[in-house]
């Protein structure tokens, strides 16, 4: 989809279809205490205003939230009025929303949109901008690879009009590019999690990210394999490679902006990267293993907000761990009791061997603490439990450090994310002891399971790293509330939360 800007004008761009916005007031009937609606298009232009009231049915318009409204003008342009409701309860979400369910009506049908942009400001006229065309472009995504016919969007372009000056034409790109590559980053995650687990391999995965990362400035990356992690002393992580037919990948990203400083952050993020799981020994019912592909998204979800950042060219100096492998059975598979010694060297007995992200996790963030960053940040479909806990629609926060902790809740906030914090106590850590090793990998109980997982993380954590730990367990995938989400797949979430915190490190 091309998006493009219309600046110092009062006239439309569309050749096939026109949006303006159109708001509800409530009003005092004369004479009367009962109140009444009234559609407020102030903003219209004298000739569409005219044309809007020429229709008999444009008396029954309320422009309520999500309301639309189609009418023709002489020369045979359609206009599309989407009604946003009360001004003063619009936010930016509601217009991200709103623009996600207007694609989906229009994109079959018309080519070239024009869109009144004065009309949809709420706060910042760049934000607003960002907002309507990460919309846009979240929702035209569609994961078609394996489908023989495929079905392409009529809608080709975008053009937001407005009576701005052309001196504003460098800050209003700017927040288009800005959105255009966060989405971009977001699309290309989501392909990866929506890759079937035949496909997308450990060593596959591993590939593509080298591949895509050649192109962005400032971006280095060298892979680990078992040889090297052996060397590594990577031995969870190996554990629940053991399986597997294909050899576990450690990624390693970095990324050093033009200029950096004394005052420069260094930020690092460490990923899930299991690309299917079983649960080895410790099988998944055959109901439960359906979907497991999407057990890779926290990696893609932290290389998203790494490759965005990086691509913006961001002034902080980046680190990005993927761990890749799948946990499947066979002869050389880790067996429930077995203990396995961790990287850091402290033991651990695996319980469950379904329990195994958080073993591919902690030597990774013992090894992503080497490097000593300012943050560290990981993002993992950890456990089953945030979903009972949170729900599907809201990403668990867990970590060692209240002020990164307060940080992600702001930028998930600015982002219209839902992140809560959940607490991990001192029983938990407790929990986590074993009577013949150092740790075990499952608590003595189903009861506070994903915190439980966050306080077997924290044993890994060394070196005072500020840490915070994502459980994108319930908002990895199918989203269904969310219009500019697929109701099925991939979600993309989470990773404009990091975005944004990276631009405020």
């Amino acid at each position: 989809m091309d998006i493009k800007l219309n600046l110092n004008t009062k006239d439309f761009s569309g050749k096939d279809l026109i949006v303006v916005s159109a708001f509800q007031k409530t009003v005092e009937a004369k004479g009367k205490k009962k109140e009444t609606t009234e559609v407020v298009n102030t903003h219209w232009s004298k000739e569409l205003k005219e044309a809007f009231l020429a229709i008999k049915s444009s008396k029954n318009y309320k422009a309520s939230l999500g309301e639309r409204y189609f009418f023709a003008l002489q020369d045979g342009t359609e206009v599309c009025v989407l009604g946003l409701g009360d001004k003063k309860a619009l936010d930016l979400e509601k217009i991200r929303k709103e623009f996600a369910n207007f694609y989906k009506a229009v994109s079959s049908k018309y080519a070239d949109v024009s869109v009144a942009f004065d009309g949809f400001v709420k706060g910042s006229k760049e934000d607003s901008l960002k907002a309507i065309v990460e919309s846009l472009l979240m929702t035209a995504y569609s994961f078609d690879t394996y489908l023989a016919k495929k079905s392409n969007p009529t809608l080709k372009t975008v053009t937001f009009d407005s009576a701005e000056k052309g001196t504003s034409k460098k800050k209003f790109q700017a927040a288009i590019d800005e959105a255009t590559t966060v989405t971009s980053a977001i699309n290309f995650a989501r392909d990866l999690v929506n890759e079937p687990p035949n496909v997308l391999r450990s060593t596959e995965y591993a590939k593509r990210i080298k591949k895509d990362v050649e192109s962005i400035k400032g971006v280095k990356c060298k892979i680990l394999g078992n040889k090297e992690l052996k060397k590594e002393k990577m031995n969870l992580f190996l554990s629940v490679n053991a399986g597997s037919a294909y050899e576990a990948q450690l990624v390693h990203l970095t990324y050093t902006p033009k200029k950096v400083t004394k005052n420069t952050k260094h930020i690092a993020f460490v990923g899930k990267g299991l690309v299917f799981d079983t649960g080895g020994y410790s099988l998944k019912p055959g109901g439960s293993m359906v979907n497991m592909k999407f057990d890779m998204a926290g990696s893609a979800t932290v290389y998203a907000a790494f490759k965005a950042a990086a691509e913006m060219g961001l002034n902080v100096k980046m680190t990005c761990i993927l761990g890749m492998t799948d946990n499947a059975v066979n002869s050389h598979a880790t067996m429930p009791d077995a203990i396995v010694k961790a990287r850091n060297g402290k033991t651990v007995e695996i319980l469950n061997t379904d329990a195994e992200g958080r073993l591919v996790m902690a030597d990774c963030l013992d090894y992503a603490c080497d490097l000593k960053p300012d943050a560290l940040i990981d993002s993992a479909t950890l456990t089953g439990a945030c979903l009972i806990a949170l729900g599907t629609e809201v990403c668990g926060l867990m970590g060692n450090d209240q002020k990164l902790q307060d940080k992600l809740l702001k930028s998930a906030k600015n982002a219209d994310e839902y992140m809560w914090q959940l607490p991990v106590i001192p029983e938990w850590h407790k929990d986590m002891k074993s009577n013949i090793a150092d740790l075990k990998n499952i608590g003595g109980s189903r009861f506070g399971g994903t915190a439980k997982a966050a306080a077997f993380l924290s044993e890994f954590i060394k070196n005072d790293v500020a840490w915070a730990h994502l459980d994108i367990a319930g908002v990895g995938d199918s989203q269904s509330h969310l219009p500019y989400c697929p109701s099925k797949g991939a979600s993309g979430l989470v990773i404009r939360s990091l975005v944004d915190f990276l631009k405020n490190s």
